[in-house]
């Protein structure tokens, strides 16, 4: 592309400047080839002209276009240059107030100097999971990156976090160490992450200092080592440090500090345990004084010394060694305050008594008089002799100083090392991630030692830096397939060579410090001359001969030889460290100084074995003499630590972390670019734009490509093939084909590629828009043209209407005045008219009243003469009829008399020829007996008889009495009639008076209606006055009302209201106290989870250990009554335990677990103790119920005995009573229930048969009974006397032949019968017996056609019943079918498709439910039957028995019918519960709880079915008043579900499936608990379920307990199933395809917006939500349960979308806005669709609601402000902000938001008050409730199916 199309006018280039690097500057003509020079305008106005350079002609670099300025990635900029990265950076900085942008691979961190909140909790939990290119970057997204491929890979990982001092390198590592802590959490229970960040403030506090450049400066490098097991949980951490900053121990600069803990020290010194340091303050030290700055503006250093203190105990440092470490340091303080005095000019002194010197010699245990000698001697050795040399006062102050640096050392080393004790652990290792804090490249005025090693280590780092990016490129050219050359990119091997090879710098030094008169100016000749002429990167200053010149990749540094070897050789007096060593008093002192690894723990412990062995930096000094200590020299040492640095981070996967100082003045947000430009050169990142650049930075997809250019393309260009399509497009745009490569997956753009396809793209549009503005432009003025026109019609129209209507009104008047006259005639004539109609009504009515009086009066005397007559003619009747019966009667008594006396006679012969007849045959003796019987007891009948006819002649004596009486009466009545006949004559004569007087009356009423219209007329004047009056009264009524209503309305709100905030505040203070409960049951379920776990790793460990034993957890669980206090007795029982396994291992563990409880314990205090004074009182009331339980059972058995028998009586009672109805019956349908053929006739017409032929037996035998009475008539009273006497030897003996037991029982049912046939009255039989006969069988009749009625009719009532179900189910379908049809026609074919299937799929799924259902009613009518033939059968044997029994037996009577009715047998009334034993217990709760599917029970049985069985069996506990096992069973059931949670709690099926059956149970002890508030829904049979004998309110408070545990769970389950899904599918998957543009990605991918396979949509989203809404409906959960599931769904979509949104700049622009708005509207659909729009799950998607209309309003002015911050409501302040400062334009056409107008809506926003968080808390958990709800089924009617494996449960 040729520079003429580039450079043209309009087009923003980039010139060099002093003061800001870079300026931005603007084309005014067109650059044409061969011009010298461009004329530029600048962004002020001013018109510049600038010159290019004539040698090279190269152009200025171009700029940018404004929608990629701000861009997360640096790679992502089409023109890759200098001026665009520090522009981009500087955007994002100051005004977009982001801190993080990526650069490639690496994350540049600029230094805010403010305290930001977004290393929060919250946002680790964002960046947890994510990919490094979805979010914005962050140091979290670093970490987490390097997390994933840890795991991901098999591969140890690395950040490397360098910078200058003052860059932030130590707060970055911090926050990375932080996320790993947070995330991955820790392996074991010592809290090893706590320890490895407790780390940090140990480190800053011994090697972190104030410079000038940051107040908290780490002056060491170090490289932590976090390990990780193989589930890549923290286990412990590694730490090596490179080149401490001795020197800053005895010398500060100015406005600088010594470190942090002698500062510490001093400001503390006032504690009482550290009076015996005898320090001051800082001013009083030597060491302290020097930078003149001790204090660091903020910090308070008394606090840091706890904070410090605090780590040093959690890290194991024990009280006592804290102590010896404050004495060293102390010491040191003291030691820089000895004086030392000139003695000569070849020796010093210390004066006698000196007071700090004492204080040193005090701390440290040393004599005072060894410490002051080699002060100021030291000790030369010879090969024969040893001499004592004096030291000048000038180098005795410099081993002095010496002595403090090399003490310091040795301290730092030792807390470094144990350290690395406290963090390593048993557990082995598996991978690492290795965080580098090192410092940066550094160069000042004089360069010292000290900045030689920090640039030489950078030098490395860069190497290593180059060549890893370098390897990515080429790895990511080779993937896709495309050709690429060989990248030329600096490197520093001959700069690394020069400093670390043979004769290079380093070995010149050590060989020089081996020289005994070796110097700093003899080093500089000798490098001088070795590498002055052979290496270009080594210069020598003009103007020194003490310094030389390293050409480095960052800059050239001029270094200064002077103390190159003193620090290099490290030189300690050998005779004060062992004085030193020779303490006795202080053992951490020779600690310190001993180089074997024999020292003694603080914490007791042994280091581990296990896990990655610790490189040390230190050499291996225990192989060589004290004498050799300090041979070896600190360059040495640096390079090799270096090289193992340099070989664990290339057998690492790198990270890299880029710290930059925006500016030397410690200023918020406050960037100078030429110091970030020096930066930028110095840590790689122009390095890695410059290789990026030199190959093909742009880099797209075809998609995307295809989406963002899909403007450029034609029609016909766009092919199926979207790869080609791009192909031929990109071959028609850009005609160098060396501007862009075809890879696999991407196409591949040269840099400013993509500034050229964008200025295509703006051009395209910008011509779009033109036309559609000139279209609407038209439409416009078209539509106020057709306005006007219709204006003019309407007043056209409305002028004419009032024309008509006035005419029309004039004809209306016109015609209503004839009205009126016509209707005025005709009520005066119809007035007259009716006057005289009335006045002849009037006269017919008064003469037909008369005639109708006096035909009245007749009609009434004959009437009452008529009544006379028939009652007087009725009395003779009877008295007739009564005498004739009364003789009748007496001829009948006669002739009965007569004839009764012939039978008599007739017995007496009988009976005398029967006692011939029973010597002849004995067996006939009992029927004579019998009819004896049978005359005794008609002759009691007789005598009844005869009672009763005395009875009624006594009743008809006083009924003739009572007929008499009336007769008088009537009389008198008659005599009263006539009396009342005379008084008519005389009433008659008073009537006409009465109308005369009416006359008169009618003639004053005359009089007084004139006075009254008068009176009228006069009252109608002062009424109108009076309405006047009350007009105006009434308006001052209606006014003082509106007032009063005004007023009381403003009352009326003003207490609503307050009302309404007072209502609020109490459900603010209940939701927060709920919360706060259930926050408490979470945490106690995850001590709970830990304990578990505890004991599991006590399992384990106890293998290895035989002789201890294991404490049983359980025991108290089965002991306790209460759940809560068996767990807790469990912990109490497990952290002894724990503490006897643990008590060698590690102290810390116990600790943590003591003080977890503590806290737990202290919380729940209050409640226990009011649970211990509740059982206390309940103990005491139920051993006094139990006392006067057992006094009243006696009573009661005594009242129930008593009840037993009057409730028997009343039985026989009704049972006679029953017998009198059926004969009462038998005479009513005896004569119209026997028709001929039916059943009952044939049966009637054998009985009768049988009876018939019973009767001719009978004859004959009395025939025979006769004959022979008559010749035995004499002997017959010897005889009856001897057969009464021997009639018991008879039946004994007759009992006695009967030997078999089948035989007795028939006997003696024999006898039964024939007592009982003596009871029929005879009185109503004839001779024979045969209405007897006929008697039973109709009664036996009348029974079968009762039961067969009875039987038909309940066939009837169920036919009925399920013929109006059915009914009453069609009509429901045809309803639903009408529905789901008018519903299907209104969606799109696609939809009506899909929703057609889902209701094929509901009906299959009704039916085969339907299906199942009638199955099971078949299964039990089955087992019905099968009982009730097993009974038939069984009675059928014993009629076959009874019938053959009957047959032989004697005693049987002669009339028992033969086909005998058969009675149904009854079911059993349930009573809802089930029985079992105690020892299935444990198989109810495995085939219930534990190994139950819950998948089969949802779709198969009924909801809440197991809730429902573990009830039914709880009140057969309490039916029993088993106390035991009620516990057991309702701890057994709790621990059952927690346990199966546990085990399944991932799987959401199983988790809804039990909080919906823990609910119903919950539901079931409150329904069913006796309560009155429970018991109003129930129905009296519910009621009497209730249980009777145990109060379960604390266990329902348990199960509710139970319940918020499975909620939470049930809530996490849905979190993590919706969670890959919500950012997906609400963000980046473009539901309106077209609308979102996709904008040039860099380096770090992010996910794209176009939906691939497998992708999440909305979609998505919505069919998991209605899979999880329909299983909780098929579980059963309740309707108010599934509301707040919902909300909680919702809350959680709308916050990680929210959070997303908050945490991603390219999602922050107006088309995202409209998709966001778009799919909220898609989830209101479907919560309108499910019925749950009152759930409160809209309200939580308000704040996502508002952050999407803040993307899409204006933003600009202040009104466009004033309305942003009325409609952001539920947005907090800095979410508003954060929103406005990542809004990103996609197009050309949108514009930025200002600066000024977010600092408006800063400064409008400043007076809310709410919490500075930025992200929602999507853990947030809403505080559950559970709605009483009770059950309408019955227990008795529940079925246990087959399936479940229940058959242990009896039914009661």
């Amino acid at each position: 592309m040729a520079a003429s199309e580039l450079y043209t006018k309009c087009a923003r280039v980039w010139i060099p400047d002093a003061e800001e690097v870079w300026k931005s500057a603007e084309l005014i003509k067109d650059y044409k080839n061969g011009d010298a020079s461009l004329q530029l305008m600048l962004e002020d106005g001013k018109s510049i002209e600038h010159t290019l350079d004539p040698k090279t002609k190269n152009l200025p670099y171009l700029r940018n276009p404004d929608i990629l300025v701000g861009e997360n990635d640096l790679t992502a900029l089409s023109y890759l240059h200098e001026p665009a990265v520090l522009h981009n950076l500087k955007v994002r900085f100051v005004d977009s107030k982001l801190i993080y942008t990526y650069c490639g691979i690496v994350l540049v961190a600029i230094n805010p100097y403010e305290t930001l909140p977004i290393y929060g909790s919250d946002i680790i939990n964002a960046y947890s999971g994510q990919n490094m290119g979805d979010m914005d970057p962050h140091i979290f997204a670093v970490a987490e990156e390097a997390y994933k491929q840890m795991a991901r890979d098999e591969r140890n990982q690395s950040i490397i976090v360098s910078g200058e001092s003052g860059a932030g390198k130590t707060v970055s590592a911090k926050y990375a160490m932080r996320y790993f802590a947070t995330v991955s959490g820790s392996a074991s229970e010592a809290n090893v992450e706590e320890k490895v960040l407790a780390s940090n403030p140990i480190m800053e506090a011994i090697g972190n200092a104030k410079t000038t450049r940051n107040d908290n400066s780490s002056r060491f490098g170090k490289y932590i080592e976090i390990g990780f097991d193989n589930r890549y949980r923290i286990i412990g951490a590694n730490m090596r440090t490179y080149l401490l900053e001795k020197s800053r121990v005895v010398f500060q600069a100015d406005e600088e500090r010594n470190y942090h803990i002698f500062y510490q020290l001093c400001a503390s010194s006032h504690l009482p345990e550290l009076k015996n340091l005898k320090l001051s303050s800082a001013n009083d030290f030597l060491y302290t004084r020097q930078g003149r700055s001790p204090v660091i503006i903020g910090v308070d250093d008394t606090k840091e010394l706890c904070t410090t203190r605090n780590a040093f105990t959690l890290l194991g440092i024990n009280e006592s060694y804290q102590m010896g470490l404050f004495q060293v340091l102390a010491a040191i303080l003291h030691l820089g305050n000895v004086e030392i005095k000139d003695r000569d000019s070849d020796s010093s002194v210390i004066p006698p008594n000196n007071c700090h010197l004492m204080a040193f010699c005090e701390l440290v245990g040393v004599t005072y008089q060894d410490m002051s000698q080699w002060l100021c001697h030291r000790k030369l050795k010879t090969a024969t002799e040893t001499y004592v040399k004096t030291l000048p006062r000038l180098q005795a102050t410099n081993a002095r100083d010496a002595l403090s640096k090399h003490i310091y050392a040795k301290l730092f080393n030792w807390i470094v090392e144990h350290v690395n004790k406290a963090l390593i652990t048993n557990v082995k290792q598996h991978s690492f991630i290795g965080v580098l804090d090192i410092y940066g490249f550094e160069t000042f005025e004089i360069n010292s030692f000290e900045q030689f090693c920090i640039n030489y280590a950078n030098e490395k780092l860069q190497q290593q830096f180059n060549m890893h990016v370098f390897k990515l490129e080429q790895e990511e050219y080779m993937k896709e397939q495309i050709p690429w050359t060989l990248i030329d990119f600096y490197d520093n091997q001959p700069c690394i060579n020069l400093i670390e090879a043979k004769m290079g710098i380093l070995d010149l030094l050590d060989e020089e410090c081996k020289m005994p008169k070796g110097s700093d100016d003899s080093w500089a000749q000798k490098l001088y001359n070795t590498h002055l002429k052979t290496c270009s990167l080594f210069e020598k200053p003009r103007m020194s001969n003490r310094a030389f010149i390293i050409q480095h990749f960052a800059d050239k540094v001029e270094y200064q030889c002077e103390g190159f070897l003193a620090k290099n050789k490290d030189t300690v007096n050998e005779e004060q460290i062992n004085v030193l060593k020779a303490s006795k008093k202080f053992n951490l002192l020779v600690e310190l100084f001993h180089d074997e690894e024999k020292a003694t723990s603080p914490t007791g412990q042994v280091p581990g074995t296990g896990g990655r062995t610790r490189l040390s930096i230190k050499p291996d000094k225990s192989r060589e003499k004290s004498s050799k200590e300090h041979k070896k020299t600190v360059g040495c040492q640096f390079r090799n630590s270096l090289q193992m640095l340099m070989e664990t981070l290339n057998a690492t996967t790198p990270h890299y972390v880029r710290c930059i100082k925006p500016n030397d003045f410690k200023m918020a947000f406050t960037f100078d670019p030429k110091r970030a430009v020096q930066q930028l050169r110095a840590c790689g990142v122009l390095e890695t734009i410059r290789i990026s650049a030199a190959g093909f930075p742009s880099r797209w997809t075809y998609q995307e490509f295809f989406s963002r250019y899909r403007v450029l393309m034609k029609q016909k260009d766009v092919l199926p093939d979207k790869k080609l399509t791009c192909r031929n497009v990109l071959e028609k745009l850009v005609q160098d084909q060396d501007k862009y490569q075809f890879g696999k997956t991407k196409i591949f753009f040269r840099a400013g590629q993509v500034a050229y396809l964008e200025k295509l793209r703006a051009d395209k549009l910008r011509a779009a828009c033109i036309r559609i503005q000139k279209t609407i432009r038209c439409w416009l003025a078209r539509k106020k043209y057709l306005r006007k026109r219709s204006a003019a019609i309407t007043i056209q129209r409305f002028t004419r209407g009032y024309q008509a209507r006035c005419l029309v009104k004039f004809m209306r008047r016109t015609q209503a005045a004839t009205i009126i006259q016509k209707y005025r005639r005709m009520y005066v004539e119809k007035k007259r008219y009716r006057q005289k109609q009335a006045a002849a009504l009037a006269m017919q009515t008064i003469l037909r009243a008369y005639i109708a009086r006096q035909k009245y009066q007749s009609l009434l005397r004959e009437h009452k003469v008529v009544i006379i007559q028939k009652r007087v003619r009725g009395w003779l009747a009877r008295c007739w009829y009564k005498r004739c019966l009364i003789a009748i009667v007496y001829l009948q008594c006669c002739i009965r008399r007569m004839r009764a006396r012939r039978e008599l006679k007739k017995l007496k012969i009988e009976a005398r020829s029967v006692e011939h007849f029973k010597k002849l045959n004995k067996g006939m003796e009992n029927k004579i007996m019998q009819l004896q019987r049978r005359i005794d007891e008609q002759t009691r009948e007789n005598k009844s008889v005869n009672e009763k006819l005395v009875g009624l002649e006594s009743s008809y004596t006083v009924e003739s009495e009572r007929l008499r009486g009336e007769l008088n009466r009537l009389r008198g009545v008659e005599e009263q009639a006539k009396n009342k006949t005379n008084q008519v004559t005389s009433l008659l004569e008073e009537l006409e008076k009465l109308k005369k007087e009416l006359s008169v009356t009618q003639q004053e009423k005359k009089t007084i209606e004139d006075w009254a219209h008068n009176y009228r007329d006069e009252m109608e004047k002062m009424v109108s006055e009076l309405k006047e009056q009350n007009g105006t009264l009434k308006k001052d009524k209606d006014d003082l009302n509106r007032l009063i209503q005004e007023q009381s309305q403003q009352m009326t709100e003003k207490m609503a209201r307050a009302i309404v905030q007072e209502t609020q505040q109490l459900e603010t203070d209940l939701n927060e106290e709920r919360s706060r409960y259930q926050n408490l049951l979470t945490e106690h379920l995850r001590l709970e989870e830990k304990y578990d776990d505890l004991k599991e790793a006590m399992a384990s460990s106890n293998v290895s250990k035989p002789g201890h034993r294991r404490t049983d957890s359980t025991h108290s669980s089965n002991e306790s009554e209460y759940t809560y206090n068996s767990e807790y007795a469990e912990l109490e029982e497990g952290s002894r335990a724990a503490e006897d396994v643990t008590r060698g291992i590690d102290t810390s563990l116990t600790l943590k677990l003591q003080k977890r409880l503590t806290e737990l314990e202290q919380e729940k205090q209050s409640l226990r103790n009011e649970l211990e004074n509740k059982e206390e009182q309940f103990q005491r009331a139920r051993a006094r119920d139990d006392a006067e339980f057992k006094k009243a059972r006696g009573a009661e058995l005594e009242y129930e005995s008593l009840k037993r028998q009057e409730l028997e009586s009343e039985n026989k009672k009704l049972k006679h009573n029953l017998v009198e109805m059926r004969q009462s019956l038998l005479g009513n349908a005896a004569a119209s229930s026997g028709a001929p053929g039916s059943p009952a006739y044939k049966v009637l017409l054998e009985q009768l048969n049988s009876a018939c032929e019973e009767l001719d037996v009978r004859k004959e035998e009395v025939l025979i009974l006769r004959s022979q009475l008559v010749s035995q008539k004499e002997a017959m009273h010897h005889k009856d006397e001897k057969e009464t006497m021997t009639e018991p030897s008879v039946y004994a003996e007759d009992v006695s032949k009967l030997k078999d037991a089948d035989e007795l029982k028939q006997a003696c049912i024999g006898l039964k019968d024939t007592n009982r046939s003596a009871a029929p009255d005879f009185h109503k039989l004839n001779e024979d017996g045969e209405l007897w006969l006929v008697n039973q069988g109709l009664k036996e009749t009348i029974r079968l056609l009762e039961h067969q009625l009875q039987t038909q009719r309940r066939t009837y009532d169920s036919e009925v019943e399920a013929l109006r179900g059915e009914l009453q189910n069609v009509k429901e379908e045809n309803n639903r079918q009408q529905q789901l049809l008018a519903q299907n026609l209104q969606l799109p074919p696609e939809a009506r498709i899909e929703a057609s299937l889902q209701h094929e799929i509901t009906r299959l799924t009704n039916e085969n439910l339907d299906l199942m259902e009638q199955l099971e009613k078949q299964d039990r009518t089955i087992r019905k039957l099968k009982k009730q033939l097993k009974v038939y059968s069984k009675r059928i044997g014993e009629m076959g028995a009874g019938q053959t029994e009957g047959q032989t037996s004697p005693g049987q009577m002669v009339d028992e019918p033969i086909h005998p009715v058969n009675i149904p047998r009854r079911e059993k009334d349930f009573q809802g519960m089930l029985e079992y034993k105690k020892e299935d217990e444990l198989k109810l709760v495995k085939n219930l709880i534990l190994e139950l599917k819950p998948r089969g029970v949802a779709v198969n049985l009924i909801p809440g079915l197991p809730a429902y069985i573990l009830f039914m069996c709880l009140r057969h506990a309490d039916y029993v008043n088993d106390d035991q096992k009620v516990r057991t069973l309702l701890t057994s059931t709790i621990n059952s579900i927690k346990k199966i949670l546990k085990k399944r709690g991932d799987d959401f099926e199983t988790v809804s499936f039990w909080l919906a059956n823990t609910c119903r149970f919950l539901h079931c002890l409150k329904q069913y608990s006796g309560d009155e508030a429970f018991m109003k829904h129930n129905t009296s049979r519910q009621n009497e379920h209730c249980l009777s004998n145990f109060d379960l309110a604390e266990y329902r408070q348990v199960i509710s307990d139970l319940a918020i545990q499975i909620y939470q769970q049930l809530i996490k389950c849905m979190e993590n199933i919706l969670q890959p899904m919500i950012v997906s599918g609400m963000l980046e998957h473009e539901t309106i395809q077209g609308v979102s543009g996709v904008k040039p990605t860099g380096l770090r991918k992010r996910t794209s917006s176009i939906a691939d396979e497998g992708t999440y949509t909305l979609d998505s989203i919505l069919r998991q939500l209605s899979a999880f809404h329909s299983t909780m409906c098929q579980h059963g959960t309740d309707p108010e349960l599934i509301k707040q599931v919902v909300k909680q769904q919702f809350y959680i979509i709308g916050a990680v979308t929210l959070n997303n949104l908050l945490l991603r700049k390219d999602m922050c622009s107006w088309s995202k806005g409209m998709q966001i708005r778009y799919n909220v509207s898609q989830l209101e659909e479907w919560l309108r669709d499910k019925g749950l729009m009152v759930c409160g799950a809209k309200e939580t998607l308000e704040p996502l609601i508002q952050a999407a209309q803040l993307l899409q309003v204006k933003k600009k002015t202040d009104e466009d402000a004033e309305a942003i911050c009325s409609m952001c409501q539920a947005l907090t302040t800095a979410q508003i902000v954060k929103v406005l400062n990542l809004y990103t334009p996609v197009n050309e056409f949108e514009e930025r938001v200002s600066v000024a107008f977010i600092r408006t809506i800063q400064t409008r926003l400043r007076d809310r008050c709410e919490s500075p968080q930025l992200l929602m808390d999507t853990k947030m958990i809403y505080p559950v409730t559970f709605p009483f709800s009770p059950s309408s089924l019955a227990l008795e009617t529940i079925q246990i199916p087959s399936s479940l494996n229940l058959a242990f449960l009896t039914r009661v």
